[in-house]
C-alpha cells in the first residue's frame, strides 16, 4: 500500500488556517501575512509535486488569509496615523 501523504500541503493548509487566526490580532496580522505567504509557496509546491485538494485548500486559505491580514495591518497602520496626526486637545 502507497503512502500519499503529503507534508507540504498538510504545511500549507495549517499556515493558512494560522493566517486566518492572525486577522483578529491588529499589528501581528504581519506574523500572519509572513505564514500565508509560506503556505502558499508551499501549497504551490505540493499542487505540482502531487496534485491533491488538501493542496488546493491550503492555496485558497492562504490566499484568502494574506488577503485579510494585509488589509487589517493596513487599517491599523492608518488608525494609527490617524491618531498621531490628531492634535492633542489640553483642558
Amino acid at each position: 500500500m502507497e503512502n500519499n501523504k503529503n507534508g507540504k500541503a498538510i504545511a500549507s493548509m495549517v499556515l493558512g488556517i494560522v493566517g486566518l487566526v492572525f486577522v483578529f490580532f491588529g499589528y501581528f496580522a504581519f506574523i500572519g501575512i509572513i505564514a500565508s505567504i509560506v503556505g502558499l509557496i508551499l501549497g504551490i509546491m505540493a499542487k505540482k509535486q502531487q496534485p491533491s485538494g488538501m493542496a488546493t485548500a491550503g492555496i485558497v486559505l492562504s490566499i484568502i488569509a494574506l488577503a485579510l491580514c494585509a488589509i487589517t495591518f493596513i487599517a491599523c497602520v492608518a488608525c494609527v496615523g490617524c491618531l498621531a496626526s490628531a492634535p492633542a486637545f489640553y483642558y
